[in-house]
C-alpha cells in the first residue's frame, strides 16, 4: 500500500499516512525503494513528501542494530521554499530524531 512520510515539525515527529492510517514516530527506517511526491501548489504544508508503494517497508522506532548493516551516504534535503528534494528517488532512507533524513547503502 502506498505511504507518504513527512516531517511534523510542530511536534518534532515524523509522520507515515496511508488511506488506512496514520502513525508518529521519532526514528524510521524505510527498508526499499523510495520516492518524492511534490505537490507545489498546496495551500498548506507539507507539499513534498517521501513515497513508498510498499508500506511493510517502514520500521518504526527501528532497533540500533539495524544500522550495522548500513552507511550513511548524505542528506535527503528537502527545500521548503522551492518544494524541491535534492535527490528524487532510490532505495533505504534513515528519518533520524533531530529531523534529518539520510540516505543509507548497504554495507559490501
Amino acid at each position: 500500500m502506498k505511504s507518504k512520510i513527512h516531517r511534523c515539525n510542530c511536534s518534532n515527529t515524523w509522520t507515515v499516512q496511508n488511506r488506512k492510517c496514520s502513525i508518529r514516530a521519532n526514528t524510521m527506517l524505510l527498508n526499499g525503494k523510495w520516492y518524492v511526491e511534490l505537490k507545489p501548489k498546496r495551500k498548506s504544508n507539507p507539499k513534498g513528501f517521501v513515497v513508498t508503494d510498499r508500506s511493510e517497508d517502514i520500521i518504526i522506532s527501528p532497533p540500533k542494530h539495524l544500522f550495522e548493516n548500513f552507511n550513511k551516504i548524505k542528506k535527503l534535503v528537502y527545500d521548503k521554499e522551492n518544494v524541491f528534494f535534492n535527490v528524487q528517488q532510490g532505495e533505504y532512507l534513515y528519518f533520524a530524531e533531530d529531523g534529518a533524513c539520510y540516505i543509507l547503502q548497504i554495507k559490501r
